[in-house]
């Protein structure tokens, strides 16, 4: 956090405060975080990911070096944390490290999330090498069984070796990054074994378990790999006289969102959208290919999908299946 970069968070926090008590869109300052997309390919076919079961009608690829280095040069003044993650599994990139140490060359926190099938030694070496800052590995299960029921076409004995080397590489390099999470995924298969995972992570040796919920893109009428138990669930259930459940998300909604104001997702052919909930980049605000990130970022059509969630949120597609970015409670 360098003086540049912390006045910018200043103004980026006070612009946003400004605009939920006026209701007009005061926007000042640079995105304070970002996502790039190494690529929306994929090895799994996890049946709610919209890469996996092949549903996105974007075409699939891989970022360039040189538009990377682009992204990280116009924006490095004032990011501080960038997910270099977005649809795809991560690993598949070539190129995939050598892009990390790109970014923290330009002293930015950077964290990834993949399936773990490609931490292998070599991988494994050159991410500990990189300066990767946080690798979140998805392991949604304690057994082969359970994993793969969600994991389509992944190996659960793959993924632990896989973290089992990252770890060795740390200690071979005596270094403390990439902090390791492994993220579990609590679903219908698996959501009895909350407690068998966190015995897990100790075993393995990772820095953290995290017990994340799960997205259903179809959710009103119920889905079979909803968690019964209501704690593990991002939506409630009411049920109607005829004894039929219908579910909704658990978020009020509010006309505001801090990321809207905050950061934002560029896709691997450069393609800037609003944040992670637009799988498709529906909302496509400009391509950094074509204009500098400067004027897409306060471009009339970025005002105007800003002020329509100022005014009804809940009108736009992308948020009705969100739980975050309704406050500033995430970043301070």
């Amino acid at each position: 956090m360098s003086i540049k970069k912390s006045f910018n968070l200043l103004l980026v926090i006070c612009g946003y405060i400004l605009s939920r008590i006026t209701r007009k869109v005061i926007h000042w300052g640079n995105p304070v975080s970002l996502s790039i997309e190494p690529t929306n390919s994929c090895n799994l076919h996890c049946p709610e990911c919209p890469s996996g079961q092949h549903i996105l009608t974007r075409e699939k690829g891989f970022i360039t070096e040189d538009l990377f280095r682009r992204i990280i040069s116009q924006l490095n003044k004032s990011i501080f944390y960038l997910t270099f993650y977005f649809q795809g599994e991560p690993y598949l990139h070539p190129g995939f490290t050598r892009m990390i140490k790109i970014a923290r060359s330009g002293n930015i926190f950077v964290s990834t999330s993949t399936n773990g099938h490609y931490l292998g030694t070599e991988n494994a070496r050159s991410t500990v090498d990189s300066g990767l800052n946080k690798l979140i590995v998805s392991l949604d299960g304690t057994d082969q069984e359970s994993y793969s029921s969600y994991r389509a076409g992944g190996s659960f004995e793959k993924v632990t070796e896989g973290i089992r080397e990252v770890i060795r590489q740390k200690k071979k390099a005596g270094s403390s990054k990439p902090c390791v999470i492994l993220q579990f995924l609590v679903l219908k298969t698996n959501e009895h074994q909350v407690r068998e995972i966190k015995a897990l992570g100790k075993r393995l040796g990772v820095d953290a378990v995290e017990i994340k919920k799960a997205q259903f893109y179809d959710f009103e009428n119920g889905n079979p790999l909803m968690p019964v138990n209501p704690e593990y669930s991002r939506y409630s259930a009411t049920e109607t006289v005829s004894g039929e459940k219908h579910y909704r998300i658990r978020n009020n909604m509010p006309n505001h969102c801090f990321r809207m104001w905050s950061s934002c997702v560029i896709t691997w052919d450069g393609w800037v959208v609003p944040c992670c909930f637009d799988k498709d980049a529906t909302y496509r605000m400009g391509n950094i290919n074509v204009e500098p990130f400067e004027q897409i970022w306060r471009n009339e059509k970025y005002r105007d999908f800003r002020r329509k969630l100022l005014h009804k949120r809940k009108s736009i597609d992308i948020c009705t299946n969100c739980t975050e970015g309704t406050g500033l409670s995430r970043i301070i």
